[in-house]
């Protein structure tokens, strides 16, 4: 089964073409490896992504070939995904003034420790 089907179907993503652009986008990897939009997913699998605010790992139970409901989908993938982050510690990385520019790599590797992204 193709990856942006699965993560369409267990309802992972919102749409089918967001699936496929995140997989385009080369976030998405199946047991550590990049998959394409067309990469095969097999039960056992850990798929992994960047959501907006942490990083995804799942792992596929079941193989769901159309979109199913919101409690068949739960049940089709184990979430191994580290829990959201609580607003103090999304406020806790702070914003750049206007006009700073980019960090630099020392500021990226700072701001990186603080996500918990080392």
């Amino acid at each position: 089964m193709r990856i942006d089907v699965w993560l369409w179907a267990v309802r992972l993503t919102k749409s089918r073409s967001v699936a496929a652009d995140l997989c385009r986008s080369g976030r998405v990897r199946i047991n550590g490896k990049v998959a394409k939009a067309s990469a095969s997913v097999a039960v056992g699998d850990r798929v992994t992504w960047r959501d907006p605010l942490r990083d995804r790992v799942v792992e596929v139970v079941e193989l769901v070939p159309k979109r199913v409901g919101a409690p068949l989908a739960a049940k089709a993938y184990l979430d191994h995904s580290p829990p959201l982050p609580t607003r103090v510690e999304r406020e806790a990385v702070g914003l750049r003034d206007r006009g700073a520019g980019r960090p630099t790599k020392r500021e990226r590797r700072e701001i990186d420790k603080l996500r918990g992204r080392h």
